[in-house]
């Protein structure tokens, strides 16, 4: 496994892909956040807080994690390697873990330099240090599971198709129906409180309140392995 997450993440720094992913996720944030007058604005809301980025942080995974995940058994299918790869003296598992990590790896290393924004927040309190570190803690521990989810779903639709573009449409998709598409349904019925619990959003809501439950980790590990679990079954019957 580790000899596949080694290769997978060393992959991704041999070629600009996790530059551009490191690169667009912060000029994102940092324009929305510091530099457009907007909503977002952390200098224009008047309080320290980083919650604009946390509910920034999502929709911009929503995009760049497929991005990510989209070449992960595409290319092996495409090129032939898949064959190769499955000759090798390790399990399936250890394959799809060995991938999975290498690209949540890449997403861990594009949310460490937005650790400076918690520094600024400190400095802009009043007095300094004023702010809530509970709800900044539990939104970036709600950050890591959500981000774990969306890889699991972007490896999954990796298998689907040997076309990386048809597989980094069907993780925006997927992701985009789990992550909003209860919630949104949930409107249609009154704010259908059991069609929310169901969706990512609602237990992505509650980790970053600061409140670490059980049930919702439970749920996101649950998800991520149910669809590391799919992957799994995709690449024993290819």
């Amino acid at each position: 496994m580790f000899a596949i997450l080694k290769k997978e993440f060393n992959s991704f720094f041999a070629s600009p892909m996790a530059y551009v992913v490191i690169g667009v996720f912060l000029l994102l944030n940092g324009l929305f956040l510091w530099v457009f007058k907007n909503d977002f604005n952390i200098l224009n809301a008047g309080f320290a807080d980083l919650n604009a980025f946390f509910f920034l942080a999502p929709w911009i995974f929503l995009f760049l994690i497929p991005a990510i995940t989209m070449k992960s058994f595409a290319d092996e299918y495409n090129s032939g390697t898949i064959e190769l790869l499955k000759t090798k003296p390790i399990s399936s598992w250890m394959i799809v873990l060995g991938k999975f990590l290498a690209a949540l790896l890449l997403v861990l290393s594009a949310l460490v330099p937005t650790l400076t924004y918690v520094l600024t927040i400190f400095k802009l309190g009043n007095p300094i240090g004023n702010f809530d570190i509970g709800s900044i803690i539990g939104s970036y521990i709600g950050l890591f599971f959500l981000a774990s989810t969306y890889t699991a779903i972007g490896l999954f639709t990796s298998t689907l198709s040997k076309n990386q573009i048809i597989a980094f449409i069907l993780g925006i998709v997927l992701s985009f129906i789990l992550y909003y598409g209860f919630d949104a349904t949930a409107n249609l019925f009154d704010q259908n409180t059991t069609l929310q619990q169901i969706g990512l959003h609602a237990h992505y809501k509650s980790i970053s309140l600061g409140v670490i439950d059980t049930r919702d980790l439970l749920y996101f590990s649950s998800i991520t392995a149910f669809f590391l679990f799919l992957t799994k079954k995709r690449l024993e019957h290819e």
